[in-house]
């Protein structure tokens, strides 16, 4: 079993990025994407998933549901709010790089 296939992401939480001593490798990040929501894609090494809403307060609702999310978790997102929608795009800066804590923070997302 894969070290990263162990425990579902959505139990796990983020630690901090100074654990984080390298990038994963593609073939880990594609393991990891079959725990999240087809929506999610691996765009120029970032996690990104887009959201449609029937209207703006949906969006900034969805906005302040994953803001919320992120403070908890200690790991931040980039977050594009236009109206009815919402792209997030996970990348963690500190190592250039995806890591799990970006595919717990989508998993938990997904469960938003």
């Amino acid at each position: 079993m894969d070290k990263f296939e162990e425990i579902p992401l959505v139990s796990k939480e983020c630690k901090s990025c100074r654990n984080a001593a390298c990038p994963l490798e593609s073939k880990e990040s594609n393991n990891l994407m079959g725990q999240l929501s087809a929506d999610w894609v691996i765009t120029d090494g970032r996690l990104e998933r887009q959201f449609t809403f029937k209207n703006f307060r949906q969006a900034l609702d969805m906005t302040n549901r994953i803001g919320q999310l992120a403070e908890q978790e200690g790991h931040h997102p980039d977050i594009f709010l236009a109206w009815g929608s919402v792209k997030v795009t996970l990348f963690t800066h500190k190592v250039g790089g995806l890591t799990e804590e970006d595919f717990i923070l989508a998993a938990k997302i997904d469960r938003l």
